[in-house]
């Protein structure tokens, strides 16, 4: 039974565009054997080919698997479906640790990521752990410059399956790399031929403990060797002055309500003046959410790191506006 005093249960939202290999991830995690009591929110049933190994019931909403997990279906609102979920972990009829959400190959993630921003009920209880994008590599390069949807899917994630490796030469897996990178810098990026991955690589990863996840390499920023025409890039700052925190926050409050439909994703790890703490942030859209986490350490190097993903970001002007932040 859930109280105040325990952890928030992980969420791991998985995307990817369609043939991308999401169901084929999907499977093993409804299969594999793994540490994770995984409660599995799929959009149909029918999407989830586990190969006749379960009975399902249609008027069911949740059915628990034989290693653990469990299963629903989206026939109505996801809050509805979570507050179920709590209900159901609560009276002892199921037992997770975990949950992970799967998205259509045409949907945009971000509605899925905010519901853990706006109802406050389900961020009492739920934090995402991580957005997981799984990538074509094979048809990938077809989507660059063509969909939205899987560019933002791209922007969205913490971690990238780069699925299909085999089926691509090492120029072109090079090439989608660094068109991934220039998109979205900070998700860590996995290679993987069937989503052959470890699922510790995907599940109960924390990935925004951006002192793990954020890694901003400039060099990709400013890669003048490859001129592309994405939609979605990315802009990264890293600084070691601090920043004064009143400046930051009309900072974002000007851009949410300038750029909010632009913004796709935002996050960072904020070095505050006069604050022991570090102040770590993630934003979607408009919505956004900060909070003080853990002390600096003394053996660390106190640091800005952060990074906007989005449309017809202005470089320059972000720029401007940062170093106005800094005490």
């Amino acid at each position: 039974m859930l109280d105040s005093t325990q952890r928030k249960i992980p969420v791991t939202i998985l995307t990817g565009y369609l043939g991308a290999g999401k169901t084929t991830l999907l499977n093993r995690i409804l299969t594999e054997k793994h540490n994770e009591k995984v409660a599995i929110i799929v959009n149909e049933f029918g999407e989830v080919g586990i190969d006749n190994q379960l009975v399902v019931n249609s008027e069911e909403e949740i059915v628990e698997m034989n290693n653990g997990c469990i299963c629903c279906t989206v026939r109505g609102d996801l809050i509805r479906i979570l507050k179920t979920l709590i209900y159901s972990m609560e009276k002892g009829n199921v037992n997770f640790n975990h949950v992970l959400i799967e998205t259509t190959g045409l949907a945009d993630p971000a509605p899925v990521a905010q519901t853990f921003f706006m109802d406050q009920a389900i961020a009492e209880k739920f934090e995402v752990d991580s957005i997981v994008t799984v990538v074509d590599s094979k048809h990938v390069t077809k989507h660059f410059n063509t969909k939205d949807e899987a560019q933002e899917q791209i922007a969205f994630a913490d971690i990238i399956i780069i699925n299909k490796t085999d089926l691509v030469t090492e120029t072109e897996l090079t090439e989608i790399e660094i068109r991934i990178t220039s998109m979205n810098p900070t998700a860590r990026r996995i290679h993987a031929q069937n989503c052959n991955v470890n699922l510790k690589d995907i599940l109960g990863i924390h990935s925004f403990d951006l002192n793990l996840k954020l890694k901003v390499n400039p060099r990709f920023l400013d890669d003048h060797h490859h001129h592309h025409h994405n939609k979605v890039t990315s802009v990264a700052f890293v600084e070691e002055r601090p920043l004064d925190m009143r400046k930051v926050d009309e900072w974002m409050s000007y851009l949410i309500q300038h750029k909010g439909e632009d913004l796709l994703r935002y996050k960072g790890i904020l070095y505050v003046h006069n604050s022991k703490q570090r102040i770590v942030f993630q934003g979607i859209h408009m919505l956004f959410a900060g909070k003080a986490d853990r002390t600096w350490r003394s053996d660390e190097k106190k640091v800005t790191q952060l990074v906007f993903i989005g449309k017809n970001l202005d470089k320059v002007e972000l720029q401007r506006q940062f170093e106005n932040c800094i005490a």
